[in-house]
């Protein structure tokens, strides 16, 4: 019982903040009101509006369809391929020459993705791609503009609702993109301790203090560097999924306030971030539990709603981000939190603010999205089921939908690549800089629309360059990023 008093207690401590901050900006006509509309098609005649979207409309199927596998199927110019083979793909000139030859004079070579983040395989299904058509046919692009301004319409909103829902939160907060949502999170929350201050700037002590994962995604890193130039916060980065690390800095911090930020899955080597011992670290230390679920959402959890929800710990994270960019198949970013955060956020978050909001028919595109991947759960087993045959392959352990494969030195690695390039292949090399010397790598990301032979094949491939018999630490050595 006291364990869980003092996590209703920390999480109150928060709110009440805000409750205090959020009047703050209406004294200085500082908060910014979302300006909802609806916005009718060219058919609509009827005198009451009839029902913007109904979920019974949206087909679905049980098992692999013929267009699924069409979201593993690409095709680059020739002169793309060759620049590949040799290895000169970095080499600047050579793109500035391709746009010398048109498009319709390339010939092109087919190849199977294992490099794209459309993890359910749902950017050709067919009832997401009515439900965008019919959008454009109704209402064109919408509205453009801000959503403080003229572009929040009543697709938003119904995407924002069926978002909140799926991660149990009280509001969500629709975003340009991923990498806008983390900048206008980290942003807001470089704000706080100004406010608080009455207009002088913060003691160090006053700041918040975030303590971010050496291996977070970029927006974050650019988001706090910029909250921090701003004089709000202190940022501390704490070793990747170090909790013991962690703890110390939390325990030997002065500040009063404390931020946590996390990628949920590790975007280079699909490694989950300790969700269990993250919320035991809440309880323990009251701190703000910020946590970026792009790579989890709609993949993890029974119901798709991410990492939190597959480690239930749903009620523990108080903020959690997310994207349509990848599982959904779409395109944007979105905030879900409680209504007060929500508030804040769409005041203080300057990306959010200043940012064209999504055109209508993306939107519809998204909503549609959340519905089949909620109403096909069987794509979230068939990722799992590749996950395992891959492990079952070679003897990786492989935690989440994303691995990265080491194959040792430059050129090895080249070598791979090309061969695998040449077999069919798109996998995407990773070497120096990015990582260190001999530890080159392929990033892999698997997908409902591959099947048990595409993974044969390429582990087949792999095999000749990689000794899958001999344990190896697959985990990254990259330099903390901030």
């Amino acid at each position: 019982m006291e364990v869980l008093n003092m996590e209703v207690k920390a999480k109150n401590s928060w709110e009440l903040l805000l409750e205090q901050l959020v009047p703050k900006l209406d004294n200085r006509n500082g908060f910014m009101p979302l300006r909802p509309m609806r916005i009718p098609s060219l058919a609509e005649a009827e005198a009451a509006p009839k029902a913007l979207i109904n979920d019974d409309e949206f087909e679905t199927y049980q098992g692999l369809q013929p267009w699924d596998r069409l979201s593993v199927q690409i095709s680059i110019p020739q002169n793309f391929y060759q620049r590949l083979l040799q290895g000169e793909e970095l080499v600047s000139r050579y793109e500035l020459e391709d746009t010398k030859i048109s498009l319709n004079e390339q010939k092109f070579r087919k190849l199977l993705l294992f490099a794209g983040n459309d993890f359910l395989g749902l950017s050709r299904h067919p009832a997401i791609a009515k439900a965008t058509a019919k959008a454009v046919a109704e209402h064109g692009t919408g509205p453009r503009g801000s959503p403080l301004i003229c572009g929040y319409t009543d697709y938003h909103i119904a995407l924002e609702l069926s978002l909140a829902k799926l991660k149990k939160k009280e509001a969500c907060l629709l975003c340009p993109t991923g990498f806008s949502a983390n900048m206008a999170v980290m942003v807001a929350l470089g704000s706080l301790a100004p406010m608080l201050s009455a207009g002088k700037r913060p003691t160090n002590e006053e700041k918040l203090a975030v303590f971010s994962d050496a291996l977070n995604h970029a927006s974050i890193v650019d988001g706090l560097k910029l909250a921090e130039r701003h004089g709000g916060i202190q940022y501390f980065v704490y070793k990747h999924c170090d909790m013991a690390h962690l703890d110390s800095l939390l325990t030997n911090c002065k500040n009063k306030r404390k931020v946590v930020v996390t990628d949920s899955v590790f975007s280079m080597d699909g490694d989950f971030a300790p969700m269990v011992d993250l919320a035991r670290l809440r309880k323990k230390h009251g701190f703000l539990f910020v946590l970026d679920d792009a790579h989890g959402t709609f993949v993890w959890g029974k119901n798709g709603g991410g990492v939190a929800e597959e480690f239930n710990c749903e009620y523990d994270v108080d903020i959690s981000i997310g994207t349509l960019s990848k599982a959904a198949a779409s395109l944007g970013g979105f905030i879900t939190c409680s209504k007060i955060w929500r508030q804040f956020i769409q005041s203080r978050g300057r990306s959010f603010i200043f940012s064209t909001i999504a055109p209508v028919p993306l939107v519809a595109a998204s909503y549609a999205s959340v519905v089949v991947a909620r109403n096909e759960p069987w794509r979230r087993m068939e990722v799992r089921k590749r996950m395992q045959q891959f492990q079952d392959l070679t003897g990786i352990p492989i935690t989440s939908q994303i691995l990265s494969v080491i194959v040792g030195s430059l050129e090895k690695l080249f070598k791979a690549s090309q061969v695998l390039l040449e077999e069919g292949f798109f996998v995407v090399p990773v070497g120096p800089p990015a990582v260190p010397p001999n530890t080159g790598r392929l990033r892999i990301t698997l997908t409902a629309a591959h099947t048990e032979e595409d993974i044969k094949r390429l582990v087949a491939i792999l095999s000749d360059y990689v000794n899958f018999k001999v344990t190896t630490d697959y985990r990254s050595r990259f330099q903390a990023r901030l």
